[in-house]
């Protein structure tokens, strides 16, 4: 081994990655000129070292060309007549597999995944370690490739049965619970008693059975020995959150992240809830300033631009999301947001195509449907949101958030608003505290100019889950049959729990200016209905349009549920 080759070999140990890139750069025009200089072997070990210093340096593409002219030297070593002594000893010669990982993570890095997968599938079957196989069974499912990821990973899982990151996989990929569980590690392993819970949950949520996945994942955080455990609260926290739950989702994912707040799973979905909730404060403390470089996977930059989009900058926001987006193309969170920010920036067309992509991706989910939805109503094409919110009540088996959605449409015909009605009766059968049913079938009662069936809604609901909206509605209804001192207390009621509730004050001035005397009637229903824009999700499920003036959102959000 020649003195400089040690030299190189120590500045790499000793993470100096530049200075082995300025030597080495040297070096190689030396030994160029004196090829006795170095033994071929140790040339061969200083372009990987140099591949790797540059790999860790982010320059991913110049690592790539040391990567493949380390292969050719390689082969030209192995075929060299000279090289008999090396042949022999072929082990001391770093295997092609190493550095053909190494190129793709270049590939990865510079978001060429087909040529990732390529350049994995070069080796052959026999060479390929769990490494190997993992990483070709993520690129493989990253880019839909449903069938070679589900053999990769089945691989991985056959000589390492402990990946769970593997079996969760295999679980997404509808691979069945008692398959997978075969593959694992056998559970009656001291302190692995809750491995046939763990899969058994995961297989619930990925067969949308989310009830079944809440209650087995509750029982394991009440009872196993795993309980208390982040992964554990977030994979609850998005059971609920799948379930349409947002209220438990938000608390058991806030949990969760106090537990350790340097994780990212889940990060994006507890920062859409917060963004939802405008609980903006959180929000900020849960994206720390610092959040600036590469390390950060999609859910991180989620996290960020929702702080944005909370806040208003929505181009920015936009940014980051199309960030996460590149990080990940399947990530359907990314798609979601993306879209959202688009609708808003009324870009219609390219939202659309966004939560076209999420719905391809997981038609199980809610928000696609929704952002598609809201999409179609923007442009007055009622004929396609229709048919994408009935397909969305088959889709989530007649959930109240999907009858609601659905709702939201048929309303806005005359000729189809009983049928809303009923939808919303339908919803409220199941879940009774449903806000946003209740918003609007108020509004219809109030719209067949039933008052008393819309007060008396509004009323029973707001004993049990008071809102700000829900005692502006019940004063605006109160002041129309000349229940003034009624409305004064639930406008008054709805400011103290949302001192922005720009409708509340709206009430209150019209039953000043009506001094008392019957007047309020005709002050808030002289005009006919107040038709300022109101969106009664706004409260719970996430929908940001509050960010564009009421003036632009009359025409183009007004379906918002």
């Amino acid at each position: 081994m020649s003195a400089i080759f040690e030299q190189v070999k120590l500045l790499f140990e000793q993470e100096l990655f530049s200075n082995v890139v300025s030597l080495v750069n040297m070096v190689s025009t030396v030994t160029d000129h004196n090829p006795q200089m170095m033994s071929m072997a140790d040339k061969l070990q200083m372009l990987i070292y140099y591949g790797d210093s540059l790999f860790h340096l982010g320059q991913y593409r110049l690592a790539d060309s040391v990567y493949r002219q380390a292969i050719q030297f390689r082969k030209s070593i192995i075929k060299s007549k000279s090289s008999t002594k090396i042949n022999e000893n072929s082990r001391d010669i770093v295997s092609d597999v190493d550095i053909k990982y190494q190129m793709h993570l270049c590939a990865v890095k510079l978001n060429q995944l087909d040529e990732a997968i390529r350049i994995l599938q070069s080796i052959f079957a026999k060479q390929r370690t769990p490494k190997i196989n993992m990483a070709l069974a993520k690129r493989f499912q990253m880019l839909g490739m449903e069938r070679p990821a589900i053999t990769a990973y089945k691989e991985v899982l056959r000589e390492c049965p402990m990946a769970l990151e593997a079996a969760e996989a295999l679980l997404a990929l509808g691979v069945s619970a008692g398959e997978v569980e075969s593959l694992v590690l056998d559970s009656s392993v001291t302190g692995m008693d809750w491995m046939t819970s763990w899969i058994k949950a995961h297989a619930h949520t990925q067969n949308k059975e989310y009830n079944q996945a809440i209650n087995t994942f509750k029982q394991m955080e009440e009872r196993s020995q795993i309980r208390g455990n982040h992964s554990l609260l977030v994979s609850l926290g998005e059971a609920y959150y799948f379930s349409g739950d947002n209220k438990t989702a938000l608390v058991t994912l806030k949990r969760a992240h106090s537990l350790d707040k340097n994780q990212q799973r889940g990060l994006d979905i507890l920062a859409a809830l917060l963004a939802s909730e405008k609980q903006i404060s959180e929000l900020e403390k849960l994206v720390p300033v610092s959040w600036t470089n590469e390390e950060h996977g999609p859910q991180a930059w989620i996290a960020l631009s929702y702080l944005l989009y909370a806040n208003n900058n929505l181009t920015r926001a936009a940014y980051l999301a199309q960030k996460a987006c590149y990080l990940c193309p399947r990530n359907v969170e990314a798609l979601v947001l993306k879209g959202k920010l688009l609708f808003d920036l009324k870009q219609y067309t390219e939202a659309i195509s966004h939560f076209r992509e999420a719905f391809k991706m997981a038609p199980h989910r809610f928000e696609p449907h929704k952002g598609l939805v809201d999409c179609y109503m923007a442009t007055q094409r009622i004929r396609e949101a229709s048919t994408i919110a009935s397909n969305t009540c088959k889709q989530l088996n007649n959930a109240p958030r999907a009858l609601t959605l659905y709702a939201s449409v048929l309303m806005k015909d005359p000729i189809t608003i009983c049928k809303a009605k009923l939808l919303l009766e339908k919803a409220l059968s199941q879940d009774s505290n449903y806000l946003p049913a209740v918003y609007l079938l108020a509004e219809i009662y109030e719209e067949l100019l039933n008052l008393e069936g819309a007060i008396k809604l509004l009323e029973k609901i707001v004993k049990s889950t008071p809102t700000s909206k829900l005692h502006q509605m019940l004063g605006d209804l109160l002041a129309k049959i000349n229940e003034e001192a009624k409305a004064f207390d639930h406008y008054y009621s709805a400011l103290s729990l949302d001192p922005n509730n720009q409708r509340a004050v709206e009430g209150l001035n019209r039953l000043d200016g009506a001094g008392g005397t019957g007047g309020a009637n005709g002050g808030a229903g002289g005009g006919g209905r107040d038709t300022s824009y109101y969106n009664p999700m706004s409260d719970v499920d996430g929908s940001f349009v509050d960010h564009v003036p009421p003036s632009d959102q009359e025409d183009s959000s007004e379906i918002s549920v």
